[in-house]
């Protein structure tokens, strides 16, 4: 896709979202490990616990199940019974759940302050955005392009609001690159901890370990990923 049109359906998604996720909200207690969450980027019901996590500050690690995908769709279908997604996993709690709207209440009982906010509590309209936000960037993040599967997760500094890591994320789905998100919305805690590992507060940053590689910018993180995982 032209970098023109790629950056503008982009920030026309989270236009439709009005921005939910660029902002860190009232935050309870901190998970002692971070959540695991079986997703796919173009899902609307994922975007929402997306954005939660992000409003939250919440790190988890995502397995990405793109339409297709040969191994964390078959994974949960084993661990859940059904391949429906969002699919949460808290380690902390032991809880394991299926459907965004009782993921995104658990999470902000449990890590936030109770009252989960109006753009993710307004039932069939948050919904409808939530669809039209994929409206612009139709099939992408949705379906596997064939690819190596690394030995070690990636991780991803990001925030969901963020144009550019949708970008980045939508090319770990399609390629099923599973990945530790660190969120770093605005207000984030973590952000003094991340300025202070890459020199600058910018996303989305990279990190792969199984190649020592750590980049900004989305059009070169996708450039790499295509040449580093694609087959």
């Amino acid at each position: 896709m032209n970098r023109i049109l790629d950056v503008t359906t982009s920030i026309a998604a989270t236009l439709a979202r009005l921005g939910s996720g660029a902002q860190v909200g009232t935050l309870g207690a901190r998970p002692e490990q971070p959540l695991e969450l079986y997703e796919f980027e173009a899902c609307p019901f994922c975007r929402k616990v997306r954005e939660a996590l992000s409003i939250l500050d919440l790190e988890a690690v995502v397995y990405p199940c793109p339409k297709g995908g040969p191994r964390y769709r078959e994974q949960l279908k084993a661990r859940g019974g059904k391949a429906q997604f969002p699919y949460l996993v808290d380690p902390n709690t032991g809880k394991e759940m299926y459907e965004s709207d009782d993921i995104v209440r658990y999470l902000f009982a449990q890590y936030g302050d109770g009252k989960v906010p109006a753009l993710l509590a307004a039932g069939p309209i948050t919904d409808l955005t939530a669809f039209l936000a994929g409206a612009p960037r139709p099939g992408l993040g949705a379906r596997y392009q064939s690819a190596n599967a690394p030995e070690l997760s990636l991780e991803l500094y990001s925030f969901e609001a963020s144009p550019f890591c949708r970008i980045v994320r939508e090319k770990l789905c399609t390629l099923e690159l599973p990945y530790r998100l660190h969120n770093v919305a605005k207000g984030s805690p973590s952000r003094g901890d991340f300025v202070t590992r890459s020199g600058k507060m910018m996303v989305p940053y990279l990190v792969d370990q199984n190649t020592s590689v750590e980049m900004f910018e989305s059009a070169e993180i996708v450039a790499y990923l295509d040449a580093t995982y694609a087959a």
